[in-house]
């Protein structure tokens, strides 16, 4: 059945959203290469969207996430479902239950990987049968991180003919303000967390609590929750906030891709903070904000959370716009060759870049359909999309992946 729209942004009036449109809008105009609409619950707000875009011909399409027949409707009139509302936990489930039912793709930003589990478990096998492809984690967190490896590896297997045993993910710097709708994800899982110790112990704190189930194995151990002294990097490093989500995709991918780098492939993220006793103290610092932001009651997350956006909220224009992020991913070979990878963000990490990676995301599995990878079900960004999604935050995005030549 042919679709009236290649991807409809569903949540266009919230912060992220409306960016998402905007990037499309600027990228790919309205009705010429990529066909896409804005929806959301309320049609004012919508057309509110559509006035600040200054283009009257940016489709719009109402419905409720809670209204079965509504987000029905919206989901049989796409390619590719692209939402940006969460936390995902409270709103995402109908929506993403319809897509797989339907066999429309989709993508999203979320964290919450409690969620994920729930979704993995929930649709997966039922996804494979529709030959869908639900597409988690496609900001921020966790494309630098799932796309940095499939990068890395394929220049390994150019430079050495083998694959990386080993990768450090060290988070080098990074601009730009807080993203309102990820500390409300992240306090939602925390909140999931203190609730359910077995959330905790079988998902949150393993590092494979993503993987199928019976492939929960491996060298990797729980993600880094105190500072610490990096030989490779000569630095001191800290816990990466992140690092919960994305390791546990990165997993996902290897085993989605039946273990191509062997069982024993190990990886692990961390924030660098820097060498001497000052960074030492800094990495302290950051480790113990980090563990606060996980402990929903403690007085610290209070403090925290007076200087944290709402979601909704999130940073100027100016901001997003001057800030960045770079990463440097450091990969060992099994006989003790080094290679390192630079991804680099030309917008804040939460919000200008982030927009831009969702919306190329949601285009390459609308425009790129036919040549992507034979991979379906609740699959990550790198096993969905491969190499076209790579090319496209190349050209497209101002996300770059780069070899560190030494």
């Amino acid at each position: 059945m042919s679709k009236t729209y290649d991807v409809i942004v569903w949540g266009a009036t919230g912060f992220t959203g409306r960016l998402v449109a905007e990037y499309l809008l600027k990228q790919y105009e309205v009705g010429k290469e990529v066909s896409w609409a804005i929806a959301g619950r309320n049609k004012a707000k919508l057309e509110k969207v559509r006035e600040e875009l200054n283009n009257a011909e940016i489709p719009l399409v109402v419905a409720d996430s809670h209204d079965r027949e509504s987000l029905e409707a919206m989901v049989k009139q796409t390619k590719v479902v692209c939402t940006t509302v969460g936390p995902y936990a409270l709103y995402g489930n109908l929506l993403l239950e319809l897509c797989v039912e339907h066999s429309v793709d989709y993508c999203d930003l979320t964290g919450e990987v409690q969620w994920m589990r729930r979704t993995i478990d929930a649709h997966h096998e039922k996804a494979q049968e529709n030959k869908v492809k639900i597409v988690h984690c496609c900001g921020f967190d966790s494309i630098p991180s799932d796309m940095g490896v499939f990068f890395l590896q394929q220049e390994a297997q150019k430079r050495w003919e083998a694959y990386a045993q080993e990768i450090k993910y060290r988070l080098m710097g990074a601009k730009g303000g807080p993203s309102g709708g990820t500390v409300a994800s992240l306090d939602n899982v925390a909140i999931e967390a203190k609730e359910d110790p077995k959330l905790m112990e079988e998902v949150i704190l393993n590092p494979y609590g993503l993987n199928p189930k019976g492939e929960q194995v491996g060298k990797d151990v729980p993600d880094l929750n105190e500072s610490a002294y990096d030989e490779d990097f000569q630095a001191w490093i800290a816990p990466f906030v992140m690092a919960v989500i994305n390791t546990k995709v990165v997993r996902r991918s290897h085993a989605l891709s039946h273990y191509p780098y062997g069982k024993n492939f190990r990886y692990e993220e961390a924030t660098h903070v820097g060498p001497g006793f000052v960074n030492r103290v800094k990495a302290s610092i950051t480790a113990t904000v980090t563990d606060a932001l996980f402990n929903p009651g403690s007085i610290l997350k209070w403090v925290i959370d007076q200087f944290l956006p709402d979601p909704g909220q999130g940073p100027s224009k100016h901001q997003r716009e001057t800030g960045f992020f770079k990463i440097i991913l450091l990969g060992k070979s099994a006989d003790g060759k080094t290679l390192k990878v630079k991804v680099k963000g030309d917008r804040d990490p939460g919000y200008g870049s982030t927009s831009k990676m969702l919306a190329e995301a949601a285009v390459c599995l609308a425009k790129d359909r036919e040549n992507l990878p034979e991979n379906f079900g609740v699959i990550t960004p790198s096993t969905a999309m491969g190499a076209h999604l790579l090319n496209r935050l190349q050209e497209n995005s101002g996300v770059t992946f780069s070899v560190v030549e030494e």
